[in-house]
């Protein structure tokens, strides 16, 4: 289940297809889709008919497919529809219904609480990290040869010391340290090699910093060594897939993770078919699931934080979609971070170069954090800060207006 952001007619027209409305109904669902929308999957059908007698009585509707009140099919899909009290009052009246109508009424209420939760506290081993307050600043430090836009540019330690310095004076929050280049087409780097190229920073910001160290790998001994040399958190693009030890890593030194969506690996995630049915509803299953993979491992669900994956596995518009219905993912209850930084999708648009995306990323930051971002993952810590400043001011003044 998920929470729709709905930004205009034309969208609330393909969700309503997408779930195979009657045509009929169309005109009259459309405007109702301006009001909170809940999305769910696979309902019974007659389960269906008593969510919609029901949501119907309290004012509100609910969207199902054709062939739902015959039966005529198995399961539909739908979207609750309404107000956030009748939704409030919707789960109540379904708490009293059969058909496990009351597991339904148990999500929609944890759906309600996580879309409006504000603020989350991360626990590393040496601090607590405050997400929603204020955006954090996430400093990018790519120690490789071929990463996108920065590959080769730290070959010596001292070098990365001081752009990690000069980072964590123009206001990053975290510093995030990487040793594989993860760009499109980039082949995989052997362990001893990442382990080369990224320990002895980590073991030379030791005491010369006071933000948290995030070691951005998806191999498990690589964070192990990190953790040991001072990193506090981990962030894996594979989410615990590619190595299997990497959630014992995570449990046993009781950091947080970075979970990230991404269809493939590196090497082909941007070959192949890129089309999504909803690319935001598959992100949100996708990371719903790895939530639920990861808490079984052991880790502490409050320690999880969730990455929709700009660039990894989509084409250009479906990252300017996954901004803009970026709230969307507040219905998994995490913190949300994300990075744009100088990404193609944004050249796509300006026609820039890499190197001449910081007014592009500006923009992608402040769409971003005003549809629910608490940290954003950049390459220009001094530019983007300020922008992030600036936003939080009217996203924070927009929110108390709603109190």
């Amino acid at each position: 289940m998920r929470c729709l952001h709905i930004t205009s007619p034309r969208e609330a027209q393909e969700e309503l297809q997408r779930i195979g409305v009657d045509p009929y109904g169309l005109t009259a669902m459309v405007p109702k889709m301006e009001q909170m929308g809940l999305f769910i999957e696979g309902i019974p059908c007659r389960s269906a008919n008593i969510m919609k007698q029901e949501m119907l009585a309290l004012g509100g509707d609910v969207a199902v497919a054709r062939g739902t009140v015959g039966c005529t099919i198995d399961t539909t899909d739908a979207i609750i529809m309404g107000s956030l009290k009748q939704i409030q009052r919707f789960a109540d009246k379904l708490s009293l219904q059969p058909f496990n109508l009351g597991d339904v009424a148990g999500k929609i209420r944890t759906v309600v609480t996580n879309v409006h939760r504000r603020s989350f506290t991360v626990q590393t081993p040496r601090r607590d990290i405050t997400v929603g307050d204020r955006t954090l600043i996430m400093g990018i430090v790519n120690m490789t040869p071929d990463s996108f836009s920065d590959g080769g540019v730290f070959e010596d330690v001292s070098d990365a010391v001081d752009h990690v310095l000069h980072m964590v004076a123009d206001g990053a929050d975290i510093i995030d340290i990487g040793g594989e280049s993860t760009r499109p087409d980039s082949d995989p780097v052997a362990t001893d090699e990442e382990l080369r190229r990224v320990i002895p920073l980590i073991e030379a910001l030791q005491g010369r910093i006071d933000v948290p160290l995030s070691i951005d790998t998806t191999k498990a001994e690589v964070a192990r060594q990190a953790l040991e040399s001072g990193a506090e958190l981990i962030n894996d693009i594979s989410a615990l897939r590619k190595d299997r030890e990497m959630a014992g890593v995570a449990v046993r030194y009781g950091v947080p993770v970075v979970l990230m969506h991404m269809r493939g690996i590196p090497k082909t995630m941007q070959k192949g078919d890129l089309s999504y049915g909803s690319v935001t509803g598959e992100i949100v299953r996708f990371l719903g699931e790895r939530i639920a993979a990861a808490e079984a491992a052991g880790i502490d669900r409050e320690r999880i934080i969730v990455d929709p994956g700009i660039g990894f596995g989509k084409g250009a518009g479906d990252n300017n979609v996954i901004i803009r219905h970026l709230r969307e993912l507040k219905s998994l209850g995490r913190p949300i971070l994300i990075g744009t930084s100088r990404k193609s999708f944004i050249g796509a648009v300006t026609g820039k170069g890499v190197s001449d995306r910081i007014d592009g990323t500006a923009a992608t930051v402040t769409a971003a954090i005003m549809n629910g971002a608490g940290i954003v993952r950049v390459h220009d810590v001094a530019v983007m800060k300020g922008v992030a400043q600036v936003t939080d001011a009217i996203v924070r003044d927009e929110r108390d207006r709603n109190d």
